[in-house]
């Protein structure tokens, strides 16, 4: 383990932005690699610096902290660029998982990157990519959302626009929306597939699997499944099998297809045809991958 974590150190590089992954949970989780880069940079640029402390200290740890949150990153900036021509080494945190994916950090990457220097992502912990692990998706793709939009009027709409998608959804909530956010699914899809991720690797982490409405019932009986940061995969709706389409209807749907979006085309071919629109959607998308 040593020679590993003593490899890591020498390959560290001067004047380089290091975008270094932290745990979302269990501290145990952080890799030598980033161990390594959080030892010998001359400076952290964490969004919450009580966050990135207590995490150094539980390695022993100590280095020069400064807070990049979204609403400086723009500003902080340029004291970063002129760390990095100093020849400093400089490591991007996030207070959990990795950096600039629904946390500050985008913007730093872009602006160091366009001043000439080096920016090097150091792989880590991921609440997208931990919960589509264990969710049971069959799908090679799929569509991370981020959180979800506080407005209910919003949110709703973008629960619809998924009603009919081939991919699964990954998305956050928080728990004081998360009843509303359940209750808006369960009018749209209450059978749909889902899995609710709660507190990722921490003690208290859970998985619930099943319908939306089981998993809704789960959330109402039980007020501790509401607490704690959450991530829902939302598993795309099952395919409609052995649906006949007529030949009209699909020579409608090759027509439309070419002028309009496959959703669109596939809303107009049905109301022409009065065949069904998630047949058609479907035969679209399989005529595509011909």
């Amino acid at each position: 383990m040593q020679a590993h974590y003593q490899k890591a150190v020498t390959s560290i590089v001067p004047q380089t932005l290091y975008v270094v992954a932290t745990p979302i949970g269990n501290l145990a989780d952080l890799s030598f690699r980033a161990l390594a880069v959080l030892s010998r940079a001359d400076l952290i640029c964490a969004e919450d610096t009580r966050v990135t402390q207590q995490l150094l200290r539980a390695y022993g740890l100590s280095a020069r902290l400064i807070s990049v949150r979204e609403q400086n990153e723009q500003s902080m900036a340029e004291k970063i660029i002129a760390a990095l021509a100093a020849g400093q080494v400089v490591a991007q945190v996030s207070d959990a998982g990795t950096p600039a994916v629904c946390d500050p950090g985008a913007r730093l990457v872009t602006r160091v990157r366009e001043a000439g220097y080096q920016v090097l992502p150091v792989a880590g912990p991921s609440a997208v990519m931990t919960a589509l692990s264990v969710a049971g998706v069959t799908q090679s793709d799929f569509y991370f959302a981020g959180f979800l939009p506080a407005k209910s009027g919003e949110r709703q709409q973008c629960l619809r626009d998924w009603q009919e998608v081939s991919y699964p959804v990954v998305m956050f909530e928080t728990p004081h929306r998360i009843t509303d956010t359940l209750a808006q699914m369960a009018l749209l899809f209450p059978q749909r597939s889902l899995m609710l991720a709660r507190e990722i690797s921490k003690t208290h982490e859970t998985y619930l699997c099943g319908t939306v409405a089981e998993i809704q019932m789960v959330l109402d009986k039980d007020a501790n499944q509401k607490r704690g940061e959450m991530v829902l995969v939302l598993h795309p709706a099952q395919l409609e099998k052995n649906v006949d389409l007529s030949s009209e209807a699909v020579r409608v749907m090759q027509i439309l297809a070419q002028e309009l979006p496959t959703k669109q085309a596939a809303v107009l071919a049905a109301q022409i045809s009065g065949e069904n629109k998630k047949a058609l959607y479907d035969w679209a998308i399989a005529a595509k991958k011909l």
